[in-house]
C-alpha cells in the first residue's frame, strides 16, 4: 500500500510538471462546441442516464486529458469513436472548462446490503464508507481520499477527478474496467489499476454507491 502512494504522489508530481501541456480552457467558447455531447451527458454536464458520467464539476484537467484520451485511442469509449476527430486541443479545452464550470447534480446514494464472506450481507453504505476513508489494509488497497479528497471532490492541479455525486453505475464500471485492465489510461505508475487490483466485487459496488452520495 506505502508503495502505491509514493507512485500517486510521482504521479501527481509529473502531472503537475507537464500542465503547460494542455491549453487553457474558456469556458464560453465551449458553450458552443459541447453540442454534440448533450444527448448522452445533458446540456450541462449533468447526464440523466447512469451509464453515461456526469461531467459537470469533474475537474478541467481531468476532462481535458479525458477528452484527448479519446481522441487519440488512449481510452476506448465505442459511443463517442470519431466525435472528436475534428476538434483541436483548443476546442477539447474549452469543452472541459465549460464542463467544469457547471454544478453537479448528486447522484445520491442508496440504502442496500451487498454479499461478502461467503454470502454474509453486510450494509452497503458502511462497507462503503469505510474503503473510501480507510481503504481494505488485509489487501492492500488504500484510501479514495488520498487523491480524491475526503469529500470526493477530487483535486484539480493534480488532475484527480471529482467522485462525489457520480452515477454509482458509472463508477462501478469504471472500477471494474481498471481491475480488469480494459481501462488503462491512468498513467505509467498504474494508479487506479493497482488501487482497484484487490478491489472485491462487494466493496467496488458498496463504494461507488457510498461516493454517489457524497458532496
Amino acid at each position: 500500500m506505502k508503495n502505491i502512494f509514493k507512485q500517486a504522489l510521482m504521479a501527481v508530481s509529473l502531472i503537475a510538471a507537464a500542465q503547460g501541456a494542455f491549453a487553457t480552457g474558456d469556458a464560453a467558447a465551449g458553450e458552443g462546441k459541447v453540442a454534440v455531447c448533450a444527448a448522452c451527458h445533458g446540456g450541462d454536464g449533468n447526464s440523466p442516464a447512469p451509464n453515461f458520467p456526469k461531467l459537470a464539476g469533474l475537474g478541467e484537467k481531468y476532462l481535458t486529458k479525458q477528452l484527448q484520451d479519446i481522441k487519440a485511442g488512449k481510452r476506448n469509449i465505442v459511443e463517442m469513436t470519431g466525435l472528436l476527430n475534428a476538434s483541436s486541443d483548443q476546442d477539447l479545452a474549452d469543452m472541459a472548462a465549460f464542463f467544469n464550470s457547471k454544478p453537479l447534480q448528486l447522484s445520491g446514494a442508496k440504502p442496500m446490503k451487498v454479499k461478502v464472506n461467503a454470502g454474509i450481507e453486510v450494509d452497503a453504505l458502511k462497507l462503503g464508507e469505510r474503503v473510501f476513508r480507510a481503504g481494505n489494509k488485509v489487501v492492500g488497497t488504500p484510501a479514495c481520499t488520498g487523491c480524491h479528497s475526503p469529500r470526493g471532490l477530487g483535486n484539480d492541479p493534480a488532475g484527480y477527478p471529482r467522485l462525489s455525486g457520480q452515477h454509482a453505475d458509472y463508477i462501478e464500471k469504471q472500477l471494474r474496467a481498471f481491475r480488469a485492465g480494459e481501462r488503462v489510461n491512468d498513467g505509467d505508475v498504474m494508479t487506479m489499476r493497482q488501487v482497484a487490483e484487490h478491489m472485491s466485487d462487494s466493496e467496488i459496488k458498496a463504494v461507488a454507491n457510498y461516493i454517489s452520495g457524497l458532496n
